[in-house]
Formats: C-alpha cells, sequence, structure tokens
C-alpha cells in the first residue's frame, strides 16, 4: 500500500482548508492519504469552543462530504479529520474513507485536557473503536491525545488492527517531540503493528509526521515543514513481525482483567 502523509498547517477559514485537501489529493498518487487533526480550521491561538462550534458539520455536510466525493473520484482512499455535528454535541472526529464511501468514524475518546489546555470544553467524547478492512490492511483510528493511552490501541490490537492511523495537531512545547517520537515508536512495536501519525505545523504545533513499522522502526520523519511523502508498506511486515514477537498471543489477558478490576478501572 503506498500511503501520502500530508503534513500541513490549518488556517481558520475551512473553506481554504478544503480547497488545499482537495488540490493535495490530485497531486499526490497514493492508495491512502492522510492529512492531520483540527483539518477544519485553527484560530492563532489555537481550538476555541467559539470557533469550533462555528466551523462544526453533520458527516453529511460539504467539508467531509467534499473529501469522501473526491476520494471516489480518484479511487484511492483518505483519513483525514473534522469538527463533526452530531445533535447537540461536536466530536473531534477522524473518518476513513475509501472510493467514494464512508468505512469509518472514529470519535476522539481522550480529550486534550492537559498542559494547559481543555478540549473536554469543546468536544463531546466518543466511547467507541473504529477498526475497520482497508485493502490487505486491518485499520484502527485514533486521534492526537489517544497516543498517551496505549490501552486504547491494544483494544484495536485485539480486535485485528495491523495498521494504526493517527492524525494530531500535537502542540508544540518543551520535550513535546521527544514525547511524540517516544509513543509512536511505542505504539507501533508493543502492538507489532504500522503506525501513521500525521501531525499539523507551524507556530502551534510540532510537525514530525512519521511512519513507524511493526518492529518499532521509523521509516520517515517529515521534520517542522509543510510537505507531503508517499512511502510504501507491506502487510507481510506485520505477519514477520508478530512471529518474530508474540506479544498478542502471550497477553495474560485473565490477570489484566482482574488487575482492572481490582484498581476500579
Amino acid at each position: 500500500m503506498k500511503v501520502a502523509l500530508h503534513q500541513m498547517v490549518a488556517g481558520p477559514n475551512k473553506e481554504e482548508n478544503l480547497r488545499r485537501v482537495l488540490e493535495k489529493l490530485s497531486r499526490a498518487d497514493a492508495d491512502l492519504h492522510v492529512f492531520p487533526e483540527y483539518l477544519m480550521g485553527v484560530g492563532e491561538g489555537g481550538v476555541s469552543r467559539e470557533h469550533v462550534h462555528a466551523l462544526a458539520e453533520p458527516l453529511e455536510g460539504p467539508f467531509a462530504a467534499s473529501v469522501v466525493e473526491k476520494s471516489g473520484e480518484l479511487g484511492t482512499a483518505v483519513a483525514f479529520s473534522a469538527f463533526l455535528r452530531e445533535g447537540d454535541g461536536v466530536y473531534n472526529a477522524a473518518v476513513l474513507a475509501d472510493r467514494g464511501r464512508v468505512v469509518t468514524v472514529y470519535r476522539k475518546v481522550h480529550l486534550f485536557d492537559a498542559f494547559g489546555y481543555r478540549e473536554s470544553s469543546v468536544f463531546a467524547p466518543g466511547d467507541s473503536l473504529a477498526v475497520a478492512r482497508l485493502g490487505d490492511f486491518t485499520v484502527g483510528l485514533a486521534v492526537c491525545f489517544d497516543l498517551r493511552f496505549p490501552e486504547l490501541f491494544r483494544a484495536m490490537a485485539l480486535r485485528g488492527a495491523e495498521l494504526f492511523i493517527v492524525p494530531s495537531a500535537w502542540y508544540r512545547g518543551p520535550y513535546k517531540v521527544e514525547q511524540w517520537l517516544a509513543l509512536t515508536a511505542a505504539r507501533a512495536h508493543e502492538n507489532t503493528a504500522y503506525l501513521i501519525a500525521v501531525d499539523q505545523t507551524g507556530s502551534l504545533f510540532a510537525g514530525h509526521s512519521t511512519i513507524v513499522t511493526p518492529l518499532g522502526h521509523r521509516l520517515v520523519d517529515l521534520g517542522e515543514r509543510e510537505g507531503v511523502i508517499v512511502v510504501e508498506i507491506n502487510r507481510g511486515e506485520v505477519e514477520e513481525a508478530r512471529r518474530l514477537v508474540p506479544v498478542l498471543q502471550l497477553l495474560r489477558r485473565d490477570l489484566y482483567v482482574r488487575w482492572y478490576g481490582d484498581s476500579g478501572a
């Protein structure tokens, strides 16, 4: 599978961001295109409830529908983010579309209430996994801050995920790049799965979009500039890693269930 990583800055204007996304889809030849979190728009100081709720749309709205339609026109798959309005709530969502059809939608479970930010004041929390088949791979979706919660990725791996896709807007700050690199490698290797994490960049966000292999090798790091790179991944590497390091087979689920129960989790 040829994967295009689109590291970019999303400005405050939703229509301009959509125009750039559609243009980028047309320019890169790939089986799967992956875009960052907060793709609909970011204000000067980041996201705010007022800005997000003004931009939010249902899945059938023009932003998501245009990207999904473009995937059908080009015969490709796209993983992108959206401020998804459902009923009275707005979710920070990742959408996986393939050739004009929505395959699955993930609503961010772990909201970014850390480092002085409070994403829970902006978004409603999700409560479900998103695992689906795409080509030769079973894919699991997560978003940004979810990288700090290994349980989510292990749950997806136990449901068959061989490739994690993580749209991100990882804020800059002391040691944040080191944390990003450590967590992306750990989530991939501990589950013997590929991990694709595409980040925003610019003045607010750290960049360093990456692909990590099932054995923890980093195939690419896009640094801090806007750009796109196309990388080929092979499901055979997942099979070989799981033969060499069979952590999913050796997992003591009986103990973990008891331990989590004892802790009240």
